[in-house]
């Protein structure tokens, strides 16, 4: 599998022409699945009417593009997109998977917004709803969905893991700031940690994300990374090693609190 982190723009069809370049360069690599960052269909900094503008439904150019791409190079392909809502007046913060046969096999809106360190996401952006998680499968792994900010909340990846999820992609656009690159880092890698599996995340490179992308393993072990650059990264993971790693810590297994509840 690959992170590919690039810093999307305004302008929708330079950022698909990168996500297309990017894609195939993972694949040149090896990689049958690759992960973009958050909002890679359309990005502008501050926030303004340019994201409602071009907010699309599941069904539009974006996914429609993303989804001849995967077909043609028979890979799965996870992605940050804007979608428009019923309401009209705010935008989904999606992530969108299709598989190498062209269908989108899960969506996920990004639950929890960006209204910290001076950001306020949920004045444009209408939070996902809670439900099931929407999983899928990928080879031997079971694949879950969850967004950037999500990340500082466990019971979002254990929600997923309980769902069945033993790989969880994490699109994002983690902003930069004081320790910021620090929280990226230690909350991935603790997700993978104390959930036993493995996580990879996508970010935007700079000047407003922070790169970093990376993939860390059911040990809390980094095995694939990128600094700060336009680029992806193709990490090798292996069921047996979520397995094995369970055996020497069941950490899931010896817990007392579920989320069922959640």
């Amino acid at each position: 599998m690959a992170i590919a982190q690039f810093a999307p723009g305004a302008d929708t069809a330079a950022n698909f022409a990168t996500i297309t370049r990017l894609a195939e360069r993972a694949v040149s690599r090896g990689a049958s699945l690759v992960v973009f960052p958050e909002y890679s269909s359309y990005f502008s900094d501050p926030f303004g009417e340019g994201f409602l503008e071009n907010a699309e439904p599941l069904d539009g150019e974006f996914v429609t593009r993303l989804s001849g791409l995967a077909e043609r190079l028979q890979i799965h392909v996870v992605a940050g997109m804007i979608e428009t809502t019923k309401q009209g007046e705010r935008f989904s913060n999606t992530v969108v998977a299709v598989s190498p046969d062209g269908a989108v096999v899960a969506s996920y809106r990004k639950l929890h917004l960006y209204d910290a360190f001076g950001s306020r996401e949920s004045d444009f952006v209408e939070p996902g709803s809670i439900a099931a998680p929407e999983t899928f499968p990928v080879g031997d792994f079971t694949v879950g969905l969850q967004t950037c900010y999500d990340i500082r909340f466990p019971e979002v990846t254990r929600r997923l893991v309980d769902a069945g999820a033993d790989l969880v992609l994490v699109p994002a656009e983690w902003v930069r700031g004081v320790l910021k690159e620090h929280h990226w880092r230690t909350l991935v890698t603790a997700r993978a940690l104390e959930n036993t599996i493995y996580v990879a995340a996508a970010d935007h490179t700079p000047p407003i994300g922070v790169g970093a992308s990376l993939v860390v393993d059911p040990m809390g072990v980094t095995v694939a990374s990128l600094a700060e650059n336009e680029d992806v990264a193709v990490a090798w993971i292996a069921r047996a090693r979520v397995d094995e790693v369970r055996r020497v810590n069941p950490a899931l297994a010896l817990r007392r609190f579920g989320t069922a509840e959640l």
